[in-house]
C-alpha cells in the first residue's frame, strides 16, 4: 500500500513539473509573437501623422470650447439683470468689453444681412447666360395661325389710324367740326397736351367698360367685319403651295415698303440729293434759333396751332387737290422726290450709258465703210437700233421687218417662254420653245428650233390684228395665278398661248401698254413687203 501511494506521488508532480514547463513555453512564444507583431505596427504607423491629428483635435476643442464661451456669454446677457457681484480687475474688465463689442458687430450684420441682403445679391454681376430659341418647323396649320394672329394684333392700329385720317379728310362734317373746335381751343389756352392725356385716360375707361363686358362702339369710319374662315385641318398639296406663295408676296411687298422708307431716310441725312437735305438743314436751324429766343410757352403754342390747321385744314385741301399738293405741300415733293438705292443705280448706269454715247459721237476717227452704211441725217442711237441682232442675225432679217422695228427697252434680250399652238394636232407643232419680243407695231417669237435665220417656226403678229390679250393659266391643277399669256387672232381658231414664262406680268404689261398705244392711233405703219 505505501509503495503504491509512493508511485502516485510521484507521478503527479511530476505531471505537474511537466505541465508548468509547458505553459512557460506557451507563454514565451506567446510573447514572442506579441513583440513581433508591436515590431511590425511601428514599422507601419507614422509617428508624425499621428501628432498632427492629435494636434488639429486639440485645435478642434479649443474652438468648441470657445464658441461655448460665447453662447453662455449671450444667454447671460439676455437673461434678466442680477444684483452686482463684486468688482472685477481691470483686465478682466477690458475683455468682456472687447467680447461685448464683438457680439453687438455680430448682431449687427446679422440684421443688415436681413434687412437688405435680397437687395445687395441683386447687384452681384453675373455672366450672362445666352439662351437660344429653338425654331418651330415650317407648317402650313401654323403658317395660317400666325398670319390670322397678326391681323387681329394689328386692326387696332389700322381702325385708328383710319378714324385720324377720316378726321383729317372731314369724313364726317359734324364729327370733324366738332373735333377742330375742341382741339383750336385747348391749343389757344395752353391745354392741348392735357387734352391729349385726358383722352388716352378715356379710351382705357372705355376699354375696360368693353373687357367688363359693355357693347360700346364708336367709330368715325364704319367698321367692315371680314368673314371668319374656319381653319382646315388638312391641306393638299396645291392648297399649302398657293398659301406659301401668298404669304412670300405679301412678305416680299412688306418688306419692299419697308426698305424703301429706310432707305430714303438714310439718304435723306447722307446728302445724296442735296436739295431736299438743303432744306431739312436750314429748316432745323431756324427751328434751333427760335428755340433759343422764343421762350417754350410760346413755342408750344406756335406748335399746337400749326398742327391744328394743318391736320384739319391744309391736309384736306392737298387731298382734295392733288395738283395744288403738287406744287406746294414741301414736305410731300421733298420725301417723293428722294430716291431709293435700286432708283440711284438705275441712274449711275443712264449716266454711264450717256457719257459712253457722248464719248463715241465726239470720236474724230470714222472709218469710211462707216461713213458709207450711215445715212445722212440719220444719228447715231437709230443706227445702233436698226442693227439690234439677235443669236441668229439681225433682228429685221429674221421676221423680215422693217429696219426702223426693234425690241423695246424692256425686252431687249426677250422674255423665254414656249408658244402652244392649239390649232396644230402634230406634237412638233403643237408647242415651240423659244424667245418672245414686243416692238412697236409687231409681236415675235423667234423659235430655238429654227435653224435658219428667216425660219417658217418663227411667229410675227401684228398688233393691229389681236382682237384679246389675257393672262393665262395652262394647267388649273397647279396653284396660283399661271405664267401664261393668251392673244387672240382672226387667223386662228383658238387662241395662241405663250406658256412657262417667269417674267409674265412684266411681259404682259408691256405688250398690252404698247397694244393700246397702238390701238389709240389712227393708222399704223405698214410692214415690209415680205
Amino acid at each position: 500500500m505505501g509503495v503504491c501511494r509512493m508511485e502516485d506521488y510521484t507521478f503527479d508532480s511530476f505531471e505537474l513539473l511537466f505541465s508548468g514547463a509547458v505553459d512557460k513555453v506557451k507563454s514565451h512564444k506567446s510573447n514572442l509573437n506579441l513583440k513581433e507583431e508591436l515590431r511590425k505596427l511601428r514599422e507601419e504607423t507614422n509617428v508624425d501623422s499621428l501628432r498632427q491629428e492629435l494636434e488639429r483635435e486639440r485645435s478642434k476643442r479649443i474652438d468648441l470650447e470657445q464658441k461655448m464661451n460665447e453662447v453662455l456669454k449671450t444667454r447671460l446677457e439676455d437673461s434678466p439683470p442680477q444684483p452686482p457681484r463684486k468688482q472685477q480687475s481691470p483686465s478682466n474688465n477690458g475683455t468682456a468689453d472687447k467680447q461685448q463689442k464683438e457680439v453687438w458687430s455680430s448682431r449687427l450684420q446679422k440684421w443688415l444681412y436681413e434687412r437688405f441682403g435680397v437687395y445687395i445679391e441683386d447687384f452681384r454681376f453675373q455672366p450672362e447666360e445666352s439662351t437660344v430659341e429653338a425654331e418651330e418647323p415650317l407648317s402650313a396649320k401654323r403658317l395660317t395661325e400666325n398670319m390670322r394672329r397678326l391681323k387681329r394684333g394689328a386692326r387696332p392700329v389700322t381702325n385708328f389710324l383710319r378714324n385720324l385720317s377720316a378726321l383729317s379728310n372731314w369724313h364726317s362734317v359734324y364729327t370733324s367740326a366738332i373735333a377742330f373746335i375742341i382741339y383750336m381751343n385747348a391749343a389757344w389756352h395752353g391745354w392741348a397736351i392735357p387734352m391729349l392725356l385726358f383722352l388716352a385716360i378715356l379710351r382705357l375707361s372705355l376699354n375696360y367698360l368693353i373687357a367688363r363686358g359693355w357693347r360700346i362702339q364708336w367709330s368715325i369710319v364704319p367698321e367692315v367685319s371680314e368673314p371668319m374662315e374656319p381653319p382646315k385641318e388638312d391641306l393638299t398639296v396645291s392648297e399649302k403651295f398657293q398659301l406659301v406663295l401668298d404669304v412670300a408676296q405679301k412678305a416680299q411687298n412688306l418688306f419692299g415698303k419697308m426698305a424703301d422708307v429706310l432707305e430714303k431716310i438714310k439718304n435723306l441725312f447722307m446728302w445724296v440729293q442735296p436739295e431736299s437735305t438743303r432744306k431739312l438743314y436750314i429748316c432745323l436751324w431756324v427751328a434751333f434759333i427760335t428755340s433759343c429766343v422764343l421762350p417754350y410757352k410760346l413755342m408750344g403754342f406756335m406748335i399746337g396751332l400749326y398742327a391744328g390747321i394743318k391736320f384739319f385744314i391744309i391736309d384736306f385741301l392737298f387731298k382734295s387737290c392733288p395738283k395744288l399738293r403738287d406744287k406746294y405741300d414741301t414736305p410731300y415733293i421733298v420725301w417723293n422726290s428722294l430716291p431709293t438705292d435700286p432708283q440711284l443705280k438705275e441712274r449711275t448706269n443712264a449716266n454711264v450709258s450717256r457719257r459712253l454715247s457722248a464719248s463715241e459721237k465726239v470720236q474724230p476717227v470714222v472709218s469710211r465703210s462707216s461713213l458709207a452704211t450711215v445715212p445722212c441725217g440719220v444719228s447715231r442711237e437709230e443706227e445702233t437700233g436698226r442693227s439690234h441682232s439677235t443669236k441668229k442675225g439681225a433682228f429685221h432679217e429674221i421676221f423680215n421687218l422693217l429696219e426702223s422695228e426693234r425690241p423695246l427697252a424692256v425686252c431687249e434680250n426677250g422674255w423665254r417662254c414656249c408658244l402652244i399652238n392649239r390649232d396644230r394636232k402634230m406634237p412638233t407643232d403643237y408647242i415651240r420653245n423659244g424667245v418672245l419680243y414686243v416692238t412697236e407695231n409687231y409681236l415675235c417669237f423667234e423659235s430655238s428650233s429654227s435653224r435658219s435665220s428667216s425660219s417658217k417656226k418663227n411667229k410675227v403678229i401684228k398688233l393691229v390684228d389681236i382682237t384679246d390679250i389675257q393672262k393665262y393659266k395652262v394647267l388649273s391643277v397647279l396653284p396660283g395665278s399661271g405664267m401664261g399669256i393668251s392673244i387672240a387672232t382672226p387667223s386662228t381658231q383658238k387662241p395662241l398661248v405663250f406658256g412657262a414664262m417667269i417674267h409674265r406680268d412684266e411681259a404682259f404689261e408691256a405688250i398690252f401698254t404698247q397694244y393700246m398705244k397702238i390701238m389709240t392711233t389712227t393708222k399704223p405703219p405698214a410692214s415690209a413687203e415680205l
